[in-house]
């Protein structure tokens, strides 16, 4: 999870490398959103939309394509 060394935060937020930081700098983003907004079960369902959503759609258009490519490529396991 972002349970990152606090040295490494900054650079985490504006460049994340790996799945570490990238995670801090997703989590950071959310908790100053929820932070802003207040805890409520909208903000937190709006937050968990908008990471749904945001999932599925990078799935669809970069990770899909992706397994498309590499299934016609390789051949297919099915």
């Amino acid at each position: 999870m972002p349970y990152i060394k606090p040295e490494l935060r900054h650079a985490a937020w504006v460049w994340p490398e790996g799945a570490g930081p990238l995670c801090y700098a997703l989590t950071k983003q959310i908790n100053d959103y929820r932070l802003r907004l207040g805890d409520s079960f909208a903000t937190f369902a709006d937050i968990l939309a908008a990471l749904e959503a945001t999932k599925i759609e990078f799935y669809r258009r970069v990770v899909a394509p992706y397994e498309d490519k590499k299934c016609a490529e390789n051949g297919d396991v099915f």
